[in-house]
């Protein structure tokens, strides 16, 4: 169990690192406000990955997998969130030096966004309106769940594994993002902001272009 362990370990952190949308927000949270203000979006992303397992637990890979209707329109929520979230960083009110000359409204526009429940809500929406999670999920777990043992206790520390993984990971974005704003100045928050923008953008599109590998 603990080579399997390991082994999942591995595979969660390859996944988890690789950039993506979460990663890209983590980033982007705490370029423009510091870890802190990043932290309700990491708990999102983790709780997504609980409710991720829990669904595949339950079968909803599997339904998603036979079901061509569910999964394409699950598959569109998650197209036009990427899309949308994408938008809204590259119209994202500039901050710090560049702020000075904002209007008061633009201001106060700019906080009204980053409430802590609204960074909670956007990176647990992106994450669980990506079909590619559930399948995931669904390929990936299977190969670490012993049939013949209870399942959901093995499926619970599976998600725990995961998500413990996850959230380290999304710490260090937003650390990387705190430090390259403390670093670089003003100038690459912007930067950041448009850079995470073009990508969720660009990974709508890919998504929205994207199909099921036909058996």
């Amino acid at each position: 169990m603990k080579e399997s362990l390991l082994l999942f370990g591995g595979l969660a952190l390859v996944t988890v690192a690789t950039p993506g949308p979460t990663t890209l927000l983590a980033l982007q949270q705490g370029a423009r406000h510091g870890v802190p203000a990043a932290l309700p979006g990491m708990a999102g992303a983790v709780l997504s990955d609980a409710v991720l397992i829990a669904a595949v637990a339950a079968g909803l890979g599997g339904l998603l997998a036979a079901s061509a209707t569910a999964f394409e329109w699950l598959r569109w929520a998650g197209v036009l969130t990427l899309a949308w979230l994408g938008w809204r960083l590259l119209h994202a009110p500039k901050s710090g030096a560049d702020a000075a000359s904002a209007t008061t409204n633009q201001a106060a526009a700019a906080t009204r966004r980053e409430r802590p429940e609204a960074v909670f809500r956007r990176s647990f929406t992106v994450a669980v309106t990506n079909p590619k999670g559930y399948l995931f999920f669904s390929a990936l777990l299977p190969s670490f769940v012993d049939p013949a043992a209870p399942l959901w206790p093995q499926y619970a520390l599976l998600a725990t594994v995961f998500a413990a993984i996850d959230g380290a990971v999304l710490l260090g974005y937003a650390a990387a993002g705190t430090a390259g704003a403390r670093r670089l100045g003003p100038g690459i928050q912007r930067g950041i902001d448009q850079t995470s923008g073009l990508v969720l953008i660009a990974l709508a599109a890919a998504l929205a272009l994207w199909h099921r590998p036909t058996p």
